[in-house]
């Protein structure tokens, strides 16, 4: 295969964590033979520095023009530190996910029995949890109608859904229900919210096209207890944009560490693929940000192109750097390694699956076996 990826390295830690899923994507093209032609991209604070928008109008046409999007981080602590703003780096994710139709983002939540210890809540609470979270990414009150009154003293936001919007991100999750263990809740606040009783409404009406799915509901409230008590009886979970936003970001912790947390925003036509750990300012240029979650995001980007045989390659090459501690600070505080070792292990491990004992060696020696 010949693809191309359009390759948003963002701010704060996003062009090191990218770098490293760069390695294994290159990794992966040698191994199975295909070509992945990389083309950078500007997004975000350093988009704003260097243009003055957040989303220059080339990165819109080039990711358009792309097989997929390779994205990094976005946020700059002078923004966020600056709630009067006009301009603002999230402002070019919000419009890129408009432009580019990305209607639903997926978030796959997975206790590796490695770092379970990781985890703020008890193992028998955890063990076994893999969940695969559905957000709405283009619409509700992120994208409603913001107004503030003329002195200041009253804001207002609106959250608005059609059943189309509802309806094209319920067929996916109920899609990849069907391929999972057949279970589907909804996340909504039906008792008080309209648009939450439009989606109950159109999720309850979609289900008889997926019989096999058994479909609960859940107020987000307590979805969000529940996500705590007991995570194992998760299996899809479908919600709106808002409540996605939160859930995903709580459902982190049960994994031990947000860097190891990808994702996926696809829609008809485009897709992205991202870490959700965000810029992590503080460890810029320290070379000690956890790439995993970069790295597989790089997998999921794989699995959008098909190549289902190299994205499970970068599954057992993670799997493997768990199992042998070669991570970094945050799962491995005792003997942690550097964030571009880290990738350097995962790409040596796809080129010889079979020799990780001596990946592990060279990657202690500060050496690499990539050609």
């Amino acid at each position: 295969m010949k693809a191309t990826i359009a390759v948003i390295s963002g701010d704060g830690i996003g062009p090191e964590v990218t770098a490293q899923a760069r390695k294994a994507l290159n990794a992966i093209a040698d191994v199975f033979d295909h070509t992945f032609l990389f083309k950078e991209a500007l997004m975000g604070a350093c988009a704003i520095d260097e243009t003055g928008n957040p989303l220059p109008d080339e990165t819109v046409q080039l990711c358009r023009e792309s097989d997929a999007v390779l994205f990094g981080a976005i946020g700059d602590p002078k923004y966020d530190n600056d709630p009067s703003a006009k301009v603002r780096p999230e402002q070019g994710l919000l419009r890129l996910r408009k432009e580019l139709g990305l209607f639903c983002n997926v978030r796959p939540v997975k206790a590796y029995d490695t770092l379970i210890h990781n985890s703020p809540l008890k193992e028998d609470r955890i063990k076994g949890t893999d969940i695969s979270i559905y957000r709405e990414l283009t619409g509700g009150i992120y994208f409603g109608i913001k107004e503030l009154s003329d002195d200041g003293k009253i804001a207002f936001d609106g959250c608005s859904y059609s059943v189309e919007e509802i309806e094209r991100i319920a067929h996916l999750a109920f899609q990849s229900a069907q391929v999972r263990r057949k279970k589907l809740t909804l996340v909504d606040k039906a008792n008080v919210l309209e648009t939450s009783r439009l989606w109950r409404k159109t999720v309850t009406a979609l289900a008889s096209q997926y019989p096999d799915v058994k479909v609960d509901f859940l107020f987000v409230d307590n979805a969000a207890m529940q996500l705590i008590l007991n995570p194992k009886q998760f299996d899809v979970i479908l919600t709106e944009n808002l409540f996605g936003d939160i859930i995903s970001d709580e459902a982190s912790v049960i994994g031990g560490s947000i860097g190891l947390l990808a994702s996926a925003s696809v829609g008809k036509e485009n897709a992205l693929f991202e870490p959700i750990h965000g810029s992590f300012p503080q460890a810029k240029g320290k070379d000690i940000a956890n790439p995993l979650a970069s790295i597989l995001s790089a997998a999921m980007l794989l699995e959008h192109l098909g190549l289902h045989d190299e994205a499970a390659a970068i599954d057992r090459a993670v799997q493997k750097s768990l199992e042998l501690g070669i991570t970094t600070e945050d799962i491995n505080s005792e003997n942690p390694f550097s964030t571009s070792k880290v990738g350097d292990f995962i790409a040596d491990y796809i080129y010889n699956q079979e020799d990780s004992d001596m990946n592990f060696q060279n990657i202690h020696m500060g050496q690499s076996t990539i050609i």
